[in-house]
C-alpha cells in the first residue's frame, strides 16, 4: 500500500510552527516578553488544531474520502502535543519553574482551572486514539470521544479569559466551533449525506 503523501505533510506543518516561534524568541523577535508569547502562541495553535480536528468529519461526510478520518487522528494528537507545550511553556516561562505555585493558580486564576480541565480531556482522547483503544472500547469509544465538544467549550472559555481586551479572534474561532457544531446535527449531516450522493450522481 502507497503511503500517503499527506502524513509528512501534516506533519510538517504541524512541527514547523513551534520551531518557528522559538527561532524568533531564540532572535528577540517576539517583543519585551517572548515566554509569554510563545505560551499564547501555542495555546491558540491548540485551539486551531483542535478546530480542525472536529471539521474532519463533516468534511468525511461532504466529500466521502475516508482519508479525512485518518487526518483527524494525526491533528488531534498534534493537538494534545501543542497544548502539552503550552502547559510546559506556563509552568516555565510564566511560573518560573516553581511548581509548587500551581495549586495556587489553580485556586486564584478560574482560566488556569479550565484549561487545565481542557488538557486533562485532551490526555483522555490522545490515550484512547489508538486502533487499540478503538476496539478495547468497543462502542464506549464514540462515547469516550464525544468529549470534544465539552473540550472545545472549555478552550474558548480559556481563550476568552486570557484575552479580555482584544476579543475579535475569539469571536472568530467561537463562531467556526459554532459552525462546526452545527454540522454535527442529524438533519444537517443527513444534508450532507444527501449533497455526496448527487454529486456521486453527477447531478
Amino acid at each position: 500500500m502507497r503511503y500517503p503523501v499527506w502524513r509528512p505533510a501534516v506533519f510538517a506543518c504541524a512541527a514547523s510552527l513551534p520551531l518557528y516561534w522559538l527561532y524568533l524568541g531564540w532572535q528577540f523577535a517576539l517583543g519585551p516578553d517572548p515566554g509569554k508569547v510563545l505560551v499564547d502562541n501555542l495555546g491558540e495553535g491548540a485551539l486551531v488544531l483542535l478546530l480542525l480536528t472536529l471539521s474532519m468529519t463533516p468534511m468525511q461526510r461532504l466529500t466521502g474520502w475516508g482519508g479525512w478520518l485518518a487526518v483527524r487522528r494525526q491533528l488531534g494528537l498534534w493537538c494534545f502535543t501543542y497544548a502539552l507545550l503550552h502547559l510546559s511553556g506556563y509552568l516555565y516561562f510564566l511560573l518560573g519553574g516553581e511548581f509548587s505555585r500551581l495549586g495556587e493558580e489553580l485556586r486564584e486564576r478560574p482560566y488556569v482551572l479550565v484549561g487545565g480541565l481542557g488538557f486533562v480531556g485532551l490526555t483522555v482522547l490522545a490515550m484512547t486514539s489508538s486502533r487499540w483503544s478503538m476496539r478495547r472500547l468497543g462502542k464506549r469509544w464514540k462515547k469516550v470521544h464525544r468529549l470534544v465538544y465539552l473540550i472545545v467549550i472549555l478552550a474558548l472559555l480559556h481563550m476568552l479569559w486570557v484575552v479580555r481586551a482584544d476579543a475579535a479572534r475569539w469571536f472568530l474561532y467561537a463562531g467556526i466551533a459554532m459552525a462546526l457544531f452545527f454540522l454535527r446535527v442529524p438533519a444537517v449531516t443527513k444534508t450532507l449525506a444527501s449533497v455526496r450522493s448527487r454529486k456521486g450522481r453527477g447531478e
